[in-house]
């Protein structure tokens, strides 16, 4: 059984999603809105808020959704998402692209357990864990 993350939004599903796809290359981008769901309440008709949206990353599946029309719901909170990145450099522009608009809370750099390690808030809420693998080097070499 796999283990996939499932990320609540306050409104921003769609955007993030999207952004993840850009940031991270993923593809199978789906999204479905609450008014387009079978037996939609007529009071989310037109409404943009996502009822489900998935995301593939490399060989996992980032799931999300808003919190429904009229429920403002928590911020997201106590937990992180990890990523591993092939290499330093593809880890640092990663973490550097997470960090737009978000905060950092470890910066991105060399650890006793890894090349590249951070972790970063993003501008939708979302915490990141970004990591290279031991012996992942500089680039794709390893080196």
């Amino acid at each position: 059984m796999p283990t996939m993350p499932y990320l609540h939004f306050r409104g921003q599903c769609a955007e993030a999603l999207a952004f993840y796809a850009d940031v991270f290359g993923g593809t199978d981008l789906q999204m479905m809105r609450y008014g387009e769901g079978p037996d939609a309440q007529a009071d989310w008709a037109g409404s943009q808020r996502i009822l489900h949206g998935q995301v593939s990353l490399g060989d996992g599946t980032l799931m999300a959704s808003d919190y429904p029309p009229g429920v403002e719901g928590d911020p997201q909170a106590g937990f992180s998402v990890m990523q591993t990145a092939p290499d330093v450099a593809r880890g640092q522009a990663v973490f550097d692209r997470l960090a737009e608009g978000g905060a950092v809370v470890n910066p991105f750099g060399p650890t006793f357990f890894s090349p590249g390690f951070g972790m970063v808030r993003d501008r939708f809420g979302t915490a990141w864990i970004i990591s290279t693998m031991p012996g992942a080097g500089d680039g794709p070499q390893g080196h």
